[in-house]
């Protein structure tokens, strides 16, 4: 079995939130006991709707956030417990690709210049003329022509904004990319071309990629294995045939029929309308979670919490009826 590069065990991240007239201290849990691990290589997507978590899990394993507990370890690194003067080495590590191109480059700065930063910053990559080779090698492997690098970033298009911004990360060489919406500020046809992009970077370099997103469809393209996030808990883990395919958790079931056109597929599916909106992770429902929008909600649901079981083979669901 694959040796995991990235291990997440039981992280969970709490903030205390003011709030009333005498500002109380409340407790808001953000992410709640979440576990997972992704091998050399592979891909892990966490899916769900805005508030469930998702991100503050990818700022934890990026050691942007400390968690309240639980580990995260990335290759021999433990982020959890690191030391601020470890940043460094986890950067050479693990980069971030971020979802706005656009808000994350200096429009005063040049794009060669952009991609060249993070090696001026690590004092890596010798002298100013290797490192202006790097650079230039690596714009050629995301797509780039050469003489884009003299370029400011309102001068190129979306698509070739998001690969200056896939460049400045690979240019550091790191083992491991987390990928937080990259294509969602993309226009449809754009989106295909850098997601076909990822993968072959991925084969090509041996690259472990964490991917967050709300949308299965992107997730179901490029990732091995998926976890299902709502309320900053799983309702359902596993690799991404038995996400897609065999989906057994309701709100799974409902996200593949939103993202998939067919008729047929929303019928065999039971995708209705998910009842209200997510509730605030300050006065989360008892039971399970998702009851106040399940569509198949019973009694019990309301009253308690089902655990996280295998149902198959490496196919984990958090749901008393599946």
């Amino acid at each position: 079995m694959t040796e995991p590069f990235i291990q997440v065990d039981n992280l969970s991240r709490d903030f205390s939130v003011r709030r009333g007239t005498f500002r109380s201290v409340h407790i808001l849990r953000a992410v709640l006991d979440v576990s997972f691990t992704v091998p050399h290589g592979g891909t892990f997507g966490l899916v769900g709707e805005s508030g469930s978590g998702k991100s503050t899990i990818a700022k934890m394993i990026m050691g942007a956030l400390p968690p309240t507990s639980g580990q995260v370890r990335v290759g021999d690194i433990r982020v959890d417990q690191f030391e601020k003067a470890e940043l460094a080495r986890l950067r050479r590590v693990l980069q971030p690709v971020l979802q706005d191109p656009y808000s994350s480059l200096n429009p005063a700065m040049r794009i060669g210049t952009i991609i060249a930063e993070p090696l001026r910053i690590q004092r890596l990559g010798g002298s100013s003329a290797e490192r202006s080779e790097r650079v230039e090698a690596t714009m050629q492997q995301v797509g780039l022509r050469p003489e884009m690098r003299k370029r400011f970033p309102n001068e190129l298009s979306g698509g070739q904004r998001q690969r200056v911004a896939i460049a400045r990360s690979l240019v550091m060489e790191p083992d491991s990319l987390v990928l937080d919406e990259p294509v969602s500020a993309l226009d449809v046809s754009v989106q295909a071309q850098v997601l076909n992009l990822l993968k072959d970077l991925q084969q090509e370099k041996g690259l472990t990629y964490i991917l967050i997103s709300h949308d299965l469809a992107v997730v179901s393209f490029i990732c091995t294995q998926i976890g299902v996030l709502y309320l900053g808990q799983f309702m359902e883990l596993g690799s991404r045939d038995s996400i897609i395919h065999d989906a057994r958790h309701p709100y799974t079931q409902i996200l593949i029929a939103t993202a998939d056109p067919s008729a047929e597929r929303r019928q065999k599916l039971m995708a209705t309308d998910i009842r209200g909106e997510i509730p605030s992770p300050l006065s989360p429902p008892g039971g399970c979670p998702f009851h106040p929008r399940c569509p198949l909600s019973v009694d019990r649901c309301k009253g308690e919490k089902p655990a996280l079981r295998e149902v198959a083979p490496g196919h984990m669901v958090a749901c008393h009826l599946a």
